[in-house]
């Protein structure tokens, strides 16, 4: 008993379009199965959109914690403004230069 092993046909697109021939409905599942896939992916409501969405998401979350711990940050600095005089003056001293009066005041200027 002599056993043959199959020749395999190369891949061109000779032998591509011959197959497609003779297997239609396969080539017509395989067809609507990549147009369906490519729906999926990317429709309006596909996983790129999602993916896309989620990120949104998630950098829109980070904003609001960023903007509520400053807000939580500028609620303590104006309690303490509320009621300490010396809060009150430190304040207006680094931010707003201001000085006391009868006080001289030095600035240092660096060497060039």
């Amino acid at each position: 008993m002599k056993f043959y092993r199959k020749i395999k046909k190369q891949v061109n697109p000779e032998y591509i379009a011959e197959t497609v021939k003779e297997n239609k409905r396969a080539s017509a599942i395989v067809a609507a199965a990549f147009l369906l896939f490519l729906y999926v992916m990317f429709n309006n409501n596909g996983i790129v959109a999602r993916i896309r969405l989620e990120m949104e998401k998630t950098d829109a979350l980070e904003q609001i914690k960023i903007a509520e711990d400053e807000q939580l940050k500028l609620k303590d600095q104006s309690k303490a403004l509320d009621g300490d005089p010396k809060a009150v003056e430190k304040v207006a001293r680094e931010k707003y230069g201001m000085v006391r009066e009868n006080e001289k005041v030095y600035k240092v200027v660096p060497k060039k």
